[in-house]
């Protein structure tokens, strides 16, 4: 706390009088930061950068001090404040309000844990005398130590340490080292073990809480097993969930927990909340310099298979290709509008090359209306001078015709899309009904190298490496490439394939040869064929 200044009224009292006074208001003001732990943390810690997602945590984590639920998970990026605030700061809030509880802080590895049990040590040896919280004479180990109240806290790895130590409150920080640990279904296995014959054993029945932070690496992960077995709080289960995407996805996702609109980065404690264009320019870069697998689970907390029934990731990333001279024949826009299910509108661009293959160049997808969709088809046409635009056709064709002659109107009557610019030509395509027969010939065509990427296109990639046939829906932009392939290469929709189609070169005389260097050829040398 900050030297306080003797008020007028307080200087005619004797020194120990002031002294008592001072004291009593400075404990009325530390009381004051006991709102939250978000508070307690700014009140504290001038580093302590407060911003609008760390509010919407400090709130989850009075509820569950509260009573309202006694299980919370927390899903955020990287590197915007959660794990100080729910593993460090929110320990601390807690033994402020109830000393005699008992914590344990668990993580993947011994020193993790032990530093957020630094942390909190430190914490009370610095600002425990305004909540009369104090370490208890001779108890100073980093892992384990006990308060003057009767409550302590234990910082130990998963799997061990928690052997004779009673839980009022768990805090499972990052219970999987990496990727590797949580694909590993013997070490998930461990974890799960862990939570069943371990962590829920130690939880005491007058006052029990856990919360759980974690990078959502896998499906089956600790917070997955969790939620399929205990279901989340706003579906009937057990757990609260707070979920934070750095791009906000309220279509994929639900409601956002800020208030976000489709597409709203997610703020970031060293970059101005107000600054929306620097904060898209960052998670943009963090998109751009990940995984496709990575981004979905380290900033959209997502995971996603390792791999999904048509196409893997090996394949997709071979097929990219941004620098092969190729001049176009046909350049078109592919629509598959929004429905059946799901808000995204697939709208993807591309065009047949000299060397007869489909380059996908362009992807445009999102959740969108009719008029939004109309419009975005529309734009990509004008931008790369597209001949035709493809839409599918078994479901609202007289719609979809109808919201693209009123959207490329409506451009040219803003003096976006010049008056004499004629409107491409709009030609349906029926893609097979079935989503799996739709989506294998496509699938196969890639197998052959005659569809590739011009460059890298993370969502595409990611749903077409992830979609799989018991999926209720297929996505839109799987969906919207099938009927950019279809249109350019209209015999890939004329036979129906009935093997799923392998991630490896074609064999000599099983179909159209791929060309000299090609991604599948690449492929072939790779496995050695």
């Amino acid at each position: 706390m900050s030297v306080m200044a003797i008020p007028t009224e307080l200087e005619h009292l004797d020194d120990a009088e002031v002294y008592q006074q001072l004291q009593a208001a400075k404990k009325a003001m530390a009381q004051d930061l006991l709102v939250d732990p978000v508070t307690l943390a700014r009140g504290l810690d001038p580093h302590y950068r407060l911003r609008a997602h760390l509010r919407v945590i400090g709130q989850a984590l009075v509820g569950l001090e509260r009573g309202d639920y006694d299980r919370l998970m927390v899903f955020t990026p990287a590197q915007v404040g959660k794990s100080t605030t729910v593993a460090e700061w929110f320990p601390f809030w807690w033994l402020c309000l109830h000393g005699m509880d008992r914590v344990a802080v668990t993580s993947y590895s011994d020193d993790l844990a032990m530093r957020r049990g630094k942390a909190i040590r430190r914490y009370i040896g610095e600002f425990g005398d305004e909540y009369d919280l104090a370490l208890l004479a001779g108890s100073s180990a980093a892992q384990d130590y006990d308060t003057t109240a009767g409550g302590g806290v234990r910082s130990v790895s998963i799997g061990s340490g928690l052997t004779g130590f009673d839980v009022n409150l768990l805090v499972v920080d990052d219970p999987h080292k990496d990727r590797a640990d949580a694909e590993s279904a013997r070490l998930r296995e461990h974890v799960h073990d862990w939570w069943s014959s371990a962590a829920l054993k130690r939880l005491q029945p007058d006052r029990n809480a856990v919360v759980a932070i974690q990078t959502r690496w896998h499906p089956d992960d600790f917070c997955g097993r969790r939620l399929e077995e205990e279901g989340r709080l706003d579906e009937g289960g057990r757990w609260k969930v707070v979920h934070l995407p750095a791009i906000a996805n309220p279509a994929k996702f639900g409601p956002d927990p800020l208030g976000r609109a489709e597409g709203d980065p997610l703020p970031h404690p060293k970059i101005p909340t107000r600054d929306r264009a620097k904060l898209l320019a960052w998670w943009a870069d963090v998109k751009a310099t990940s995984s496709v697998r990575d981004w979905h689970s380290m900033a959209q907390g997502d995971p996603q298979p390792a791999e999904g029934a048509l196409v893997s990731r090996d394949l997709l990333r071979l097929i990219r290709d941004a620098t092969t001279a190729v001049e176009p024949q046909k350049i078109a826009v592919s629509v598959d509008p929004s429905g059946g299910g799901r808000d995204t509108a697939g709208v993807i661009g591309g065009f047949l090359g000299d060397d007869k293959r489909v380059w996908v160049t362009h992807d445009r997808s999102a959740a969108m209306s009719s008029a939004e969709w109309s419009t975005a088809a529309c734009l990509l046409a004008h931008e790369t001078n597209a001949s035709v635009i493809y839409v599918e056709w078994n479901f609202g064709r007289d719609m979809c015709v109808l919201a693209i002659q009123t959207s490329w109107e409506t451009l040219q009557r803003e003096g976006v899309i010049p008056e004499g610019v004629l409107m491409p030509a709009i030609l349906p395509v029926r893609a097979k009904q079935g989503k799996l027969l739709r989506a294998e010939p496509v699938a196969q065509l890639m197998v052959q190298d005659r569809v590739r990427l011009r460059g890298a296109f993370v969502d595409l990639e990611n749903e077409w490496a992830t979609w799989q046939p018991t999926d209720p829906d297929s996505p839109g932009r799987i969906d919207s490439s099938c009927v950019l392939v279809y249109g350019l290469i209209p015999e890939a929709n004329k036979g129906a394939i009935v093997h799923k189609p392998l991630p490896t070169a074609p064999q000599p005389g099983t179909g159209p040869v791929p060309q000299p260097g090609g991604a599948a050829a690449a492929y072939g040398r790779r496995i050695g064929r």
